[in-house]
């Protein structure tokens, strides 16, 4: 057994490793960033619903007479 041959594959097994964990990241924090882009936006729309609920006859109609 060719312990330099056996020597390479293992450090190429090593780097294709640290490649799919490095991308693996990358879309983990994508994906996070989705999230909390998402629940900031769900958020916002809940006070506005909110806002709605209690006041609800401001809003409703627009005058649009010159």
């Amino acid at each position: 057994m060719d312990i330099a041959l056996l020597s390479i594959a293992l450090h190429q097994g090593q780097v294709q490793q640290q490649a799919s964990l490095s991308v693996m990241k990358k879309a983990m924090d994508q994906a996070k960033g989705k999230a909390e882009f998402i629940h900031q936006m769900m958020s916002a729309a809940n006070v506005k619903a909110l806002e709605r609920a209690v006041q609800p006859h401001l809003g409703g109609m627009i005058d649009v007479k010159a």
